[in-house]
């Protein structure tokens, strides 16, 4: 990325890796590559473990595995994986050690060159992965030269340290990443929305919105907001910003000033145009955004927000969304089966993806469950009841939902499918099918975790297409 001059020697610098995973091996890799001397400790010890320990030792890194606790003498510096929580007690040893706990994406932060390319960070608790694309598209189409990064794809630290040169990155960031990047700082971000999700890692809701709102630190331009969300507003007004850089909402009604937002199925921007208080910018219609579910579209125009405060003209936010395609398992129509349309969401892991998913259907016939990750399931319930056709559970935690139907929906027929065998979710399609009317459509939004059944949410959405498949295909 440019010419790289780090300014931070690494040579003879003893770091521990905490975790075996993408992320702590590129990260080992990295850091040894620089001259450090890098042990990586892992709890885990299986074949998998070894093979990959072995790989490293053969690069000169140290591997300790089966001990995650304690920390190797000497450690100068701690470099997490994104998943460990900030009560490991690898990570009290440090701090009683006094020595300092990083993740991958300061790592990387820290490693950039002289001229390396802006960031422009993207977080939230649903859409992160489908608007940083929806962005890399639309700088593509602008011409320049990006990547979707972070969170998603290669890891960071590969690209920073890679050979490509980049005008610019999209970069996707978790609570978890965003909690251990206390250097961050970029071009410009966006929150696209908060809603209760891994609270067992963050401790509480106002610790899990606080390290989100760590990604608006120190913007240069813009620190991109919901308008429907107010707490996302909240935490720019928290943030520690460059003078000059500007709050921009995004709604999905008419936009105000410094907003974007839509008007008659056009996209169109109030905030990067001459004499915001009277014009506007058309910049793509509906129609463009695939697919144009609401929660899509305000993932579109958080995107086109980040990409006009780069500079990005018009015609390549257009041309970007219009070019877009979403990964699958979110909101992907599988078929249509006797008038039925089928949906898969597999990827609506938590209640708040699923109310956004069950809000772009009616009538809907719901497939959900799995792993409540101590989730409520009242206000969903609530939210979404007039849109119920019926219900189909499964999952070792369907009795929550169950549960919360019973209160605030009574009368929408539920259907409790209690085997967990790999024929499960071929059940509950065929459950499904008899539950719903022509014109209605079979949503598998489960608001729940996968790991209970399948491997992860992938598997579970490959679950759902083939046994949909397998109904089409009888009934043809």
């Amino acid at each position: 990325m440019g010419s790289r001059q780090v300014s931070q020697s690494w040579q003879g610098m003893r770091i521990t890796v905490a975790g075996l995973g993408v992320s702590g091996i590129s990260a080992a890799r990295a850091l040894a590559g620089l001259g450090a001397v890098v042990t990586v400790v892992d709890g885990g010890d299986s074949g998998t473990h070894r093979e990959r320990a072995a790989e490293l030792a053969e690069e000169g890194i140290s591997v300790r595995l089966g001990d995650a606790e304690t920390l190797p003498e000497g450690t100068a510096l701690v470099v997490t994986s994104p998943g460990w929580k900030p009560d490991s007690p690898l990570f009290a040893a440090a701090a009683e050690a006094g020595v300092d706990v990083v993740g991958d994406v300061e790592i990387a932060w820290r490693l950039r060159g002289e001229n390396a390319a802006p960031w422009l960070a993207i977080t939230g608790t649903n859409g992160k992965t489908t608007t940083t694309q929806m962005l890399a598209s639309i700088l593509r189409a602008a011409g320049l030269r990006t990547a979707a990064v972070g969170n998603i794809g290669t890891p960071i630290v590969d690209v920073v340290l890679g050979e490509e040169t980049y005008d610019v990155l999209a970069v996707e960031l978790s609570s978890y990443q965003l909690h251990w990047a206390p250097s961050l700082r970029a071009h410009s971000a966006a929150v696209l929305n908060l809603a209760p999700d891994h609270l067992d890692w963050h401790g509480s809701m106002e610790a899990y919105a606080a390290d989100k709102g760590r990604i608006y630190e120190g913007n240069t331009v813009a620190c991109v907001y919901n308008v429907a969300d107010p707490a996302t507003e909240d935490l720019v007004r928290e943030a520690d910003v460059e003078e000059g850089c500007r709050a921009i909402g995004f709604t999905l009604g008419a936009p105000g000033p410094s907003q974007l937002g839509v008007v008659d199925g056009i996209l169109v921007d109030r905030a990067f145009v001459a004499n915001r208080q009277k014009n506007a910018q058309e910049l793509a219609e509906v129609a463009d955004v695939n697919p144009p579910a609401p929660h899509n579209i305000a993932n579109a125009l958080a995107a086109a927000a980040l990409a006009r405060a780069f500079g990005v003209e018009p015609r390549a936010v257009r041309d970007g969304l219009r070019a877009f395609r979403p990964d699958a398992h979110r909101i992907a129509h599988v078929a249509d089966v006797d008038g039925v349309a089928y949906v898969d969401d597999s990827k609506a892991t938590n209640t708040h993806a699923a109310e956004a998913s069950l809000a772009a259907y009616e009538p809907i016939v719901w497939i959900a469950g799995g792993l409540a990750k101590g989730a409520s399931f009242d206000e969903l319930v609530q939210r979404s009841a007039k849109r119920l056709r019926g219900v189909v559970l499964i999952g070792a935690e369907r009795h929550l939902i169950a549960q919360a139907l019973a209160r605030h929906a009574p009368e929408v027929p539920v259907v409790d499918v209690e085997r967990t065998d790999t024929g499960a979710m071929s059940e509950a399609v065929r459950e499904a099918a008899g539950l719903a009317k022509p014109g209605d459509t079979v949503l598998l939004a489960p608001a729940c975790a996968s790991m209970d059944m399948f491997t992860n949410y992938n598997k579970r959405g490959e679950a759902f297409a083939e046994a949909v498949r397998e109904l089409a295909a009888e009934r043809a």
